[in-house]
């Protein structure tokens, strides 16, 4: 019997044949139409977000476009106010300034502001009795913020999947923000009590935790964004979780809107033991004067650990200035110090022991080693102990320092440079230095030759970057 045709008669086969192909192609053609609709009213949607990501992507840091980033900010931000933020400068900025930006009233202006500093959108900034505002990347940044406390205003279990899914399935992320340049984010501070006595000398006080502790002029204390995120899967372990610290002007935007908790060094220096007793690794931040932050680590939960077991050969963390040397007529093959080793840096091999075949022995991957020093205290027999590396890794001066290296390495000098996108001039000579700083560098020499001026001097002198965090 012919598709459409019923027991009356009604047509032959071939016709009904055709009817049916006709109310499947209108059909199939509503269901397009549908879709296209749905597509155009979801790009008008997204269009703040877009306009966001593009935003963030002027930082060093990169975010990759992808359908789950949008869906994080889709929950972090409202569409008008992922619009706002896509507006503001890259470098810290007044309420006034902003209010040009918007053209709104000043006292409007704070208030918007003022309420994505009290959500960890922003950081508000007290400096030389006015308030600044700056917009942190989303790492170390408002992606953290948004985990560093239990909070009802936002679905943090949502939150937690998303990013779960962003950061540690998908790579793109994690390897634009950690092998990409040779400026690093973050760094590895060396665990104190592994070092060997009388090496107090060739540790400098900003490659010590404690140090950082002590000198900061505030600091808070929140969850551990990782394993919190990690909680909400039902995949934490079971280090503390309250225990990572951030300090100085960042502490205090922080601890003012209740994202993190004011301490004192001591509870801090209480908390770093906690961790080295835990056998955390201390991940801060990569610089040697106003460190903003230090997490206590894990190999399981933390994304800093992940990517720099993933990106091994690319070095994704700086290490610190020691890494471990093995005795191996004292090391017994008890595998500690692998189980204890958060980037798989140590192994066991055959120890080649006549009459043992059994016989293991530690070895040491040292372009894995972060040189945190975990795997020495772990050690029960003294096989392993800390030795300076023959050269010293380098670290920024401050933050300012590594902002515009990690910009130079990727690129994005210009955003920093020419950081009003509302004017036609800056966006027309920030597109310029983009394609010079993408130039093979005898060509980069000749295009800086040929525009070399007093004006782009001044700029590329005279830029001022301390204003941000410390």
């Amino acid at each position: 019997m012919g598709i459409g045709c019923h027991d009356d008669g009604c047509g032959t086969a071939g016709e009904d044949l055709r009817e049916g192909h006709r109310l499947v192609y209108w059909k199939a053609k509503r269901r397009a139409v549908t879709r296209l609709k749905v597509n155009m009213s979801h790009h008008t949607l997204k269009a703040g977000y877009h306009e966001l990501v593009g935003r963030l992507n002027r930082f060093p840091q990169g975010t990759p476009p992808a359908q789950l980033l949008y869906e994080i900010l889709a929950l972090l931000f409202s569409e008008r106010e992922a619009a706002l933020v896509a507006q503001l400068p890259v470098r810290p900025f007044t309420a006034r300034r902003a209010a040009r930006i918007w053209r709104m009233t000043e006292r409007e202006t704070s208030q918007i502001l003022d309420g994505l500093a009290a959500r960890a959108i922003l950081l508000d900034l007290e400096r030389d009795g006015r308030t600044v505002y700056l917009l942190p990347p989303p790492m170390a940044g408002f992606f953290e913020f948004s985990l560093m406390r239990v909070r009802t205003d936002i679905d943090q279990k949502r939150v937690s999947e998303l990013l779960y899914q962003y950061l540690n399935v998908e790579d793109a992320f994690i390897r634009e923000l950690f092998a990409t340049g040779e400026t690093r984010l973050g760094r590895t501070f060396v665990h104190e009590a592994a070092l060997p006595a009388g090496s107090a000398s060739r540790v400098l006080d900003y490659e010590r935790a404690s140090e950082v502790i002590r000198t900061a002029s505030r600091i808070g204390v929140g969850l551990c964004y990782c394993r919190h995120k990690m909680a909400h899967l039902g995949r934490a372990c079971d280090a503390p979780q309250e225990i990572c610290m951030t300090f100085n002007a960042a502490a205090e935007s922080l601890i003012r809107h209740g994202h993190a908790r004011r301490i004192d060094a001591a509870e801090g220096l209480d908390l770093l033991r906690e961790g080295w007793s835990h056998g955390l690794v201390q991940f801060g931040d990569n610089v040697r004067e106003g460190v903003n932050f230090i997490c206590h680590c894990c190999g399981c939960c933390c994304e800093a650990m992940i990517a720099a077991r993933r990106l091994a050969p690319l070095h994704a963390i700086h290490t610190t200035n020691f890494f471990p040397r093995i005795d191996t007529g004292l090391c017994s093959g008890c595998g500690r110090c692998v189980n204890a080793c958060p980037v798989e840096a140590m192994a066991l091999v055959s120890a080649n022991a006549p009459g043992e075949p059994n016989r293991r022995r530690a070895v040491l991957h040292e372009d894995h080693c972060l040189g945190c020093g975990v795997c020495v205290r772990a050690c029960p027999g003294g096989a392993l102990s800390l030795t300076p590396r023959p050269q010293r890794v380098l670290t920024p001066v401050n933050t300012a320092h590594r902002v515009v290296l990690m910009a130079i390495e990727r690129g994005k000098l210009q955003h920093l440079i020419f950081d009003s996108h509302a004017h036609l001039s800056h966006r027309a000579m920030a597109a310029v230095l983009g394609v010079i700083l993408r130039l093979p560098p005898a060509k980069q020499l000749l295009a800086s030759r040929q525009l070399r001026s007093r004006y782009l001097e001044r700029l590329l002198t005279g830029i001022d970057l301390a204003v941000f965090p410390r």
